[in-house]
């Protein structure tokens, strides 16, 4: 038989939201660990992720990974990176209950993964997948990531969505430019935890 709780889950973006950025000194930009000894987990995300399953939540990840497409990072070191994410948080004792990456790209230089695809976000393609596969009940479900690319992604699948990020005039802006409401803004993975568990929204639908 099939609950309430066992229907809902937390997409979660990796890069940036569960993963640190780096600040790439040959490019001059901050962008995703390219090799697996550059992954670290963002500080109270473990801690976060564990709440959430606690409170009967199942994990998604859904992420982009155009960097095999973009012909910075081999397959083989992908895998790597993916192989290195999941041993930190095997080692803090927790666990995604299944992963969802898109590795193509529009512009790949790599023919293979130059692809307008469903499954890059904003489409929302990974999360109907899983949810499909996980047998959820999307409004109940939350996309959560530091990129207004998840925020869309989130809502065309009808996910309730909360962005990563400070609040700033300048995304406040931005914000309003592209017609685009997250639900919640969060400073970070822990604090989207908290607005989830409290969110009295959730908690109706789930006593309706």
């Amino acid at each position: 038989m099939t609950t309430l709780s066992d229907s809902r889950a937390v997409f979660i973006d990796r890069d940036g939201t569960v993963v640190e950025l780096l600040y790439d000194k040959e490019n001059g930009y901050i962008d995703s660990a390219v090799k697996a000894d550059q992954l670290r987990l963002i500080p109270g995300a473990v801690d976060a992720l564990k709440r959430l399953r606690s409170a009967g939540y199942k994990l998604i990840l859904v992420s982009n990974q155009p960097g095999v497409a973009k012909g910075r990072i081999s397959f083989d070191e992908f895998q790597a990176t993916r192989q290195r994410f999941d041993q930190l948080l095997n080692r803090e004792g927790i666990s995604f209950d299944d992963e969802y990456y898109c590795l193509h790209h529009p512009n790949a230089l790599l023919a293979e993964y130059r692809k307008a695809c469903e499954c890059r976000k904003p489409k929302p393609g990974l999360i109907l997948k899983a949810a499909k596969e996980h047998n959820l009940n999307l409004n109940l479900c939350y996309m959560v990531g530091d990129d207004l690319l998840d925020i869309r992604a989130g809502k065309a699948a009808g996910c309730n969505t909360i962005l990563i990020s400070h609040v700033t005039d300048l995304l406040l802006k931005v914000l309003d430019k592209e017609r685009l409401e997250p639900d919640y803004i969060a400073s970070g993975l822990n604090e989207a935890c908290s607005i989830i568990l409290q969110a009295p929204s959730i908690q109706q639908k789930e006593k309706s």
